[in-house]
């Protein structure tokens, strides 16, 4: 059975053009919830219009409790994450994975919203020496199950990022950053089926060694914004170290211990 499971966030969904419109104070939050759905469903079926059996569905942005399951594809399953883990259920017996929705890494020139985790307080996040985002880290805890990152969606300097980290993989950029607060749309339709097309490519043509992963041990060090919230990390992070005022490191021998 090919199996797909699809990772959102919200920041990269077609749709949504200014920082203001992901704060649940938004008037029109509610909008933003349909399109995070919209973008979804265009994902879904287009996994299965490539030829996957099975499609499960993470709700991840801000650790979840985003979507409106009523809306989502009947034929999707909802990782509940009754494992306790963030990443849900993901495990060896999925063929690819697609990240829906995504923003570039912090620090990237008209990322629209770029940050990687926390965008007050992290700088820079390095594995190995290398600057990384999000989508890096989802890719290397798949890599931990032996899959792949096969497909992205998000603005334009998300989809670039995901080139650039991962090879020759589907992409479907749906706006393009003209400033970290502010984008320029594409038509709502023309996203939709932008990512519908490249989810079905992405399954047609999976290639099971297109995996991301960074040498073992990794060195993990995070760069932050002050020293005091340096100093909380630690407090909370037991197997980092401090290395200067602002920035921590740990060494990680897996793909799972890492964030």
């Amino acid at each position: 059975m090919k199996k797909i499971y699809i990772h959102t966030d919200l920041e990269g969904i077609s749709g949504i053009g200014s920082g203001e419109m992901i704060s649940k104070e938004y008037h029109d939050y509610r909008y933003c919830i349909e399109r995070l759905m919209a973008d979804t469903n265009a994902a879904v079926a287009g996994a299965f219009l490539g030829g996957a059996e099975h499609v499960t569905v993470l709700d991840s942005h801000g650790g979840g409790n985003n979507f409106d399951r009523s809306l989502l594809d009947s034929r999707a399953e909802f990782d509940e994450k009754l494992n306790g883990k963030w990443w849900g259920k993901i495990d060896e017996t999925y063929a690819g994975t697609f990240f829906i929705g995504a923003h570039a890494m912090a620090g990237t020139i008209n990322g629209f919203l770029d940050h990687t985790q926390d965008s007050r307080r992290i700088l820079n996040y390095l594995i190995n020496g290398r600057k990384m985002g999000e989508l890096a880290q989802w890719a290397i805890v798949c890599a931990h199950y032996n899959v792949p990152m096969i497909m992205v969606s998000g603005d334009e300097a998300a989809v670039n990022e995901a080139v650039q980290f991962f090879g020759n993989i589907e992409v479907a950029a749906v706006k393009r950053g003209i400033s970290r607060g502010e984008a320029i749309l594409m038509n709502n339709d023309e996203s939709e089926e932008k990512i519908r097309n490249a989810c079905k490519k992405a399954v047609e043509r999976i290639d099971p060694v297109s995996l991301f992963k960074p040498i073992l041990p990794m060195e993990v060090k995070i760069e932050l914004t002050r020293t005091d919230y340096c100093e909380e990390y630690l407090a909370g992070n037991k197997s980092y170290e401090r290395l200067d005022a602002r920035t921590v490191r740990m060494i990680s021998d897996s793909y799972q211990k890492f964030i």
